[in-house]
């Protein structure tokens, strides 16, 4: 705990102190976070609600369209600015937690970009949002390097490090632990004014430069805000305007509508836009949570390339590249199968022809989640864009209307579907009360995306009665007995004294609630927050 007389005005620390943390919470740092707050967060506010007053309009059949009064946006005749050299290759990125080990691996992987993730991928418990400020000053400081007392074995940076890009939370999200005037900050400020405050000047001096992925945005007013953070903070530590670079994700449904207006928005920092395919999966169910006309297949059927997926992701890379900005595909969740070399090469195999559909459709870059996959992903981008990037497939055959991008998935409902939306959103859920949001399940590395399209899904099916492929109807009734049956096989593979010493109780009476609530929650994090803060 800070105390008071060492804290800048208004400012309030409620979570633990270490030397570590409190050189990372210096009273300069935090006066920083907290002119950020006084100045930005009464927008991010009135932005937050006009996502609910949306979604009101949704709800009551409105479907989401192209903006009319953008339409200028659309029709002009610009590009984003000028994208700095470590940005230009960015074949294939690597992303994962921010703990000292992953930080370290990921860095040295062979890809060309880390995007150390404060968001989906890591519970924000207080320690991991601390740790992870403490270990990313010290990447930067030249001191990252520790030997792990499991194995005594010793880790550190190469001299080709790949390029960094942190992502901070998202909008909606609370740092709970710190407050300003009595108001907690928000999540995605605290993260970014705290990396950047300490160590922008640092990765400009070493070649590099502060570099950001911006997760959940809904509309191009929020991109705005960001850009209105960036100048703010550049001018702060005199910095020229235009050094931060961002990439998008355009991981929410709205966002598809305006991807023109957010680049315009962001010209002058963007360096491209990200198919986050799975956020938008959820963000799709969400949106159209309401509306019985869009309930979609088991997830397993929503394949990239095919209905509101495809659309989505070819008018990404067409509107990134008429601006100059950087496509970068979606995510290979897979994770090496040990001990099963036919599943494990089936899982590469799968990998293999998804990066060659993203380098075909014109992408500049992928994801992948492990360093296993970085050889798959780069032997696909070296083969099929030898350039280093296609900023010059334009993509004019490309045309995507309204119906395209909602254009649902043909497939079925399926029992089996229910019970692995259960399984894994449950299990998920007990790991990121634990401390983990990278998680490792049913050879794939989920992160909370995963627990939340497993929720909605199951929300909108039991919403409308949704029939599944043997003709039974998706009631509370079926919901219950399923959800009982797979802790109960669940408790038989962990074995009772591990279920019982894990948090399940907390994780399965969350899922429950959010899947039978009357009303869509609009993110599970918010109340599971509740319980870890």
């Amino acid at each position: 705990m800070v105390e008071n007389n060492n804290l800048p005005h208004g400012v309030e620390i409620s979570g633990d102190l270490s030397p570590d943390y409190a050189r990372i919470l210096s009273p300069q740092a935090l006066s920083f976070v907290a002119e950020l707050h006084r100045k930005f967060d009464a927008t991010r506010l009135a932005l937050l609600q006009r996502r609910v007053d949306k979604q009101k309009q949704y709800d009551a059949g409105a479907l989401p369209d192209f903006l009319e009064n953008t339409k200028e946006i659309r029709a002009g005749d610009w590009r984003v600015g000028p994208i700095p050299q470590p940005l230009q290759t960015r074949a294939v990125e690597i992303t994962g937690p921010v703990d000292r080990k992953m930080i370290v691996n990921a860095l040295n992987c062979g890809a060309d970009v880390f995007m150390a993730d404060f968001e989906d991928a890591s519970s924000p418990l207080w320690s991991n949002m601390m740790d992870g400020q403490v270990n990313l000053a010290d990447l930067w400081g030249g001191d990252i390097g520790f030997t792990d007392p499991g194995n005594n074995k010793h880790y550190d940076v190469n001299d080709n490090p790949a390029v960094l890009i942190v992502r901070p939370r998202g909008w909606h999200l609370v740092e709970a632990h710190m407050s300003v005037d009595g108001a907690p900050v928000s999540g995605s400020l605290f993260d970014f004014g705290l990396y950047f405050f300490h160590n922008a000047r640092k990765t400009i001096d070493q070649g590099r430069g502060p570099y950001f992925y911006l997760p959940k945005i809904e509309a191009h007013e929020e991109a705005r805000l960001w850009n209105d953070v960036f100048i703010h903070a550049q001018n702060h530590l005199d910095i020229a305007v235009g050094t931060i670079k961002a990439t998008v994700l355009i991981e929410t449904l709205p966002a598809a509508f305006e991807m023109e207006e957010i680049l315009f928005e962001l010209k002058d920092h963007m360096a491209g836009l990200n198919i986050g395919r799975w956020d938008y999966i959820f963000s799709f169910i969400k949106t159209l949570s309401n509306n019985p006309d869009y309930i979609l297949p088991d997830r397993a059927q929503l394949v990239m390339g095919q209905a509101f997926l495809g659309a989505y992701a070819r008018l990404l890379i067409k509107t990134c590249h008429r601006r100059g900005a950087y496509a970068m595909g979606g995510m290979a969740a897979q994770i090496p199968i040990k001990g099963d070399e036919h599943a494990n090469s089936q899982a590469f195999a799968k990998v293999k022809a998804d990066k060659e559909r993203e380098a075909r459709d014109g992408n500049d870059g992928t994801w992948v989640a492990h360093p296993g996959l970085v050889p798959v992903a780069r032997e696909v981008f070296d083969r099929l864009m030898p350039d280093g990037n296609q900023l010059g497939n334009m993509r004019d055959d490309v045309e995507v209307s309204q119906v395209d991008l909602l254009e649902i998935h043909r497939g079925e409902k399926t029992e089996a579907g229910l019970r692995e939306n259960i399984r894994v959103g449950i299990q998920y859920i007990e790991a990121w009360l634990q401390g983990r949001g990278a998680v490792p399940l049913y050879n794939l590395m989920e992160d909370a995306a995963t627990a939340e399209i497993s929720r909605a899904q199951i929300w909108q099916w039991l919403r409308f009665n949704a029939e599944l492929a043997d003709g039974r109807k998706v009631t509370p009734q079926l919901f219950n007995q399923l959800l009982e049956d797979e802790m109960d096989h669940l408790r038989d593979n962990l074995g009772v004294e591990s279920y019982n010493s894990g948090r399940f109780g907390e994780a399965i009476e969350l899922f429950r609630q959010m899947s039978i609530a009357k009303t869509f929650m609009p993110f599970l994090t918010l109340p599971a927050y509740e319980l870890i803060k």
